[in-house]
């Protein structure tokens, strides 16, 4: 071993605790970027497996009744290599001691081997006995969430016919593995179920003996979408077809890919930010360290090694350091993704795993590691190559403060001796106050805006089901009614008021942009569920025109005096040509309002509903239940409080769960931060130190001029930190958002507090571990001309 590396070592040694909180920083920066792509990555492609092994189709097409003949035009149609026809209702599921009907969906599968699109899992029991016609498949999350296994009754009742199943299994499938009941947006397993019964089971409990209510297509690699979907219309449209449409416009799917998206753009947002910090802290620590070994390169120089030998043996000091934290974060990545993986692999219900990380994701994490600590280092080495060895190896000249601020004569009556060694030092050198303020500040804006993004998360949540949601009971039709049904709900004990609504699926377009959605026709005032703007004040529904979500404006590429083209998924099916005529703020989906009475007309079908809100007495709430139970239009019925239970879990156990663990990692790097930093003045000044206690300071008063330092860069860092902490989490809200659920950016003073408490405690735990080594200085050693 040369006398460089054992010097290395040495140093390594000395500096071991500053080290290893430096490589811990940066380990936890490159553990995040590892650990996000790593997830995105994984999911994608277990996704994507799970849909081909499971023969997902690439193509929806939905009809009021087809008979099974039309399946051959279908397959011959240019572009589709294979062709299903399936029978799929809606059903409720009446559970003993629930007084809310559950909804569910039924789904056809042949009587003999497997569906050839859409295949099923089958989690646990057997497969449905052709012969039994009492048989069913359950949808295992639901029977999860409801305790039902193979071998229990379930009471279902099917086009208005209650009929008694045995499970015969519970079963998963690519095409449900977000399941939201119909009208809402959250996925809750205990309030939506599937059932798979026998084709002909179902045909005859839906009126439907030898045709089909919706076709399943897949496509050769060299298929147009566009044109198999209208080629599919033209076949369908004589027997009641909704409009075909592509894998990626189905619910399941999309909200699936909006959650990975929303995961994705996180991990191009957050991990970046975290790697900045780090690398900025590493670049002040390194070539602060380097520096202050000034007088040690002249000696290394005096006794003949080169600059470039020299120079290797820095760059040796800072790859140890770099690297170890990189291959740290690397190991660390690895470990939690896969455990996160597993936790979405249960969330998302994939019957399997394939994890997985871009090895780019590697290499930008040990260059960005290794890159900016290397260039520290150089810096500082090329001011100390240009000296003479002589010239290094004295102390560097003090410097020329005869036109500083003239301290003393300021607030020299009312500061004592240290307080003024404090301030001439903070004044002196601006720029490594600057960076010691800036360094602290960035670890509190992470902090800050992790913080925060917890607040947006909450004020999400509270705004939506207090100001814009405001009803109690959500009630589905079957079909479209009278308006003349609200006279009926109004007239249930217990029923304060109702506010009726229609829901007409349809898509949207704007120029070349197109969304599949619906239009919601509310009333001109609405007071249960409410179109708001910005202000989060009440907008009122227009009869002229459209009101779009923001973010719905944002996918169409229009706004206010736009021109929309709707094409209207149910009914005639008419094409409507409407201005825009507002913008609303929605917190959860991507609403379109129109005033009803104005959609009805548009519709050519006047005083038709499809669904009221209620606000209820809740002491006549199981009397109200029971009675809609009862009531055959009723298609469901959700409550308020069951749909902010579902978004709740979906914010916490979804993608919007790993802002607890970004929350940590930030928590952790502010401290390793403010503890470098104490760490380096200290290494900094332990010789001025030692000087003063031997002139005869005390050591309390020693400690005082090291870290009132400390504590005035710390304050100063507060408000850097806010301002910084308060655009960080803009970026990082926007990162979360989805078209499924928009964090909105606000400021949370509580968050911004506890940052600041939280980098305060830094400081004066950081500040104790300093004044330990303060107190334990051996003034002999210290003062020593080092050789």
């Amino acid at each position: 071993m040369s006398p460089l590396d054992h010097k290395l070592l040495r140093d390594l040694w000395h500096i071991k605790g500053q080290a290893a909180a430096i490589a811990v920083v940066i380990a936890l920066g490159v553990m995040m970027l590892i650990m996000m792509d790593g997830l995105v990555n994984s999911l994608q492609e277990t996704k994507t497996a799970y849909y081909d092994r499971y023969r997902l189709a690439d193509v929806f097409a939905p009809v009021t009744r087809a008979p099974e003949r039309v399946l051959d035009d279908l397959a011959a149609l240019p572009g589709v290599a294979a062709v299903e026809g399936r029978v799929n209702g809606a059903a409720l599921i009446d559970l003993p001691g629930q007084n809310v009907p559950v909804r569910a969906q039924a789904v056809s599968v042949p009587e003999f081997g497997e569906p050839a699109l859409n295949a099923y899992y089958l989690a646990e029991g057997r497969a449905i006995d052709p012969a039994r016609d009492n048989e069913i498949l359950l949808l295992e999350g639901f029977a999860n969430a409801h305790g039902l296994n193979p071998g229990d009754t379930l009471t279902v009742t099917m086009n208005g016919a209650r009929r008694t199943f045995e499970i015969a299994g519970l079963s998963q499938s690519p095409e449900f593995l977000y399941t939201t009941p119909p009208g809402e947006l959250a996925p809750d397993d205990a309030r939506f179920a599937v059932i798979w019964m026998n084709e002909s089971a179902l045909q005859a409990a839906y009126d439907l003996g030898g045709a089909f209510n919706e076709a399943l297509l897949t496509l050769t690699r060299d298929a147009r979408l566009e044109a198999v979907l209208a080629a599919a219309d033209r076949i369908l449209e004589r027997y009641g077809s909704t409009g075909a449409y592509g894998l990626d416009e189905h619910v399941s799917n999309r909200f699936l890919t909006e959650e990975i998206n929303s995961l994705r753009a996180s991990s191009r947002v957050v991990p970046p930010i975290f790697l900045t910090v780090a690398a900025f802290l590493l670049y002040i620590v390194i070539s602060r360290t380097i520096e202050s070994e000034r007088e040690q390169i002249g000696l290394l120089k005096a006794f003949g090694y080169s600059n470039i030998g020299v120079g290797i043996h820095y760059l040796k000091f800072v790859l140890v350091i770099a690297v170890a934290g990189a291959v740290l974060g690397c190991m660390l990545g690895v470990l939690s993704g896969i455990n996160l993986a597993g936790f979405y692999q249960v969330y998302y219900k994939f019957p399997f795993l394939l994890f997985s990380v871009d090895p780019a994701a590697f290499i930008l994490g040990f260059l960005v590691s290794v890159l900016t600590a290397s260039a520290g280092g150089f810096v500082v080495l090329r001011r100390v190559f240009a000296l003479a060895p002589a010239e290094a190896m004295r102390p560097p000249a003090p410097a020329d403060y005869s036109r500083s601020a003239r301290l003393g004569r300021i607030v020299g009556a009312w500061l004592d001796q240290p307080s003024r060694m404090v301030a001439r030092r903070l004044i002196r050198q601006p720029g490594r106050t600057l960076a010691s303020i800036a360094g602290i500040g960035a670890g509190m804006a992470l902090s800050a805006a992790m913080l925060s993004l917890m607040g947006s998360f909450d004020r999400t949540l509270m705004l939506n089901f207090s100001v814009i949601d405001r009803g109690d009971v959500t009630v589905s039709f079957t079909q479209p009614l009278a308006a003349d049904a609200v006279h009926t709900l109004k007239s249930m004990d217990g029923v304060l008021s109702v506010e009726p609504f229609r829901t007409v699926p349809a898509i949207l377009r704007s120029g070349l942009e197109t969304h599949r959605g619906a239009i919601q026709g509310l009333v001109h005032e609405p007071e249960l569920n409410r179109a708001v703007n910005a202000d989060m004040d009440m907008i009122y529904i227009r009869d002229d025109g459209i009101i779009l979500a923001t973010g719905l404006a944002n996918v169409l590429g229009t706004g206010p005096g736009g021109t929309l083209t709707i094409e209207v998924q149910e009914g005639r099916r008419p094409v409507l040509q409407m201005p825009v005529v507002g913008v609303a703020e929605a917190l959860l989906g991507s609403p379109a309002y129109l005033e009803l009475e104005a959609l009805n007309r548009a519709l050519g079908e006047p005083n038709r509903i499809s669904g009221a809100h209620l606000s209820i007495d809740a002491a006549y709430a199981d009397a109200i239940y029971t009675a809609l139970k009862d009531m055959p239009a009723v298609a469901g019925v959700s409550l308020q409080s069951d749909a902010r239970a579902s978004f709740e879990k979906l914010m916490n156990t979804g993608a919007g769960a790993i802002r607890f663990i970004m929350a940590a990692i930030a928590g952790v790097i502010t401290f390793g931060i403010v503890y470098n930093s104490a760490r380096i003045a200290f290494a900094e000044r332990e010789r001025d130190l030692a000087s003063l206690r031997v002139m005869g300071f005390t050591k309390g008063e020693a400690a005082f001029v090291l870290l009132g330092e400390l504590a005035v860069v710390t304050v100063f860092a507060l408000p850097v930190g806010a301002a910084l902490g308060y655009y960080l989490a803009a970026a990082i809200a926007a990162g979360f958002s989805t078209d499924l659920y928009h964090i909105p950016a606000v400021f949370v003073p509580s968050s911004y507090g506890l940052a600041a408490i939280a980098v305060l405690g830094a400081a004066a735990i950081s500040g104790w571990l300093v004044k330990r080594d303060v107190d334990r200085i051996d003034l002999v050693s210290a003062l020593k001309t080092r050789e």
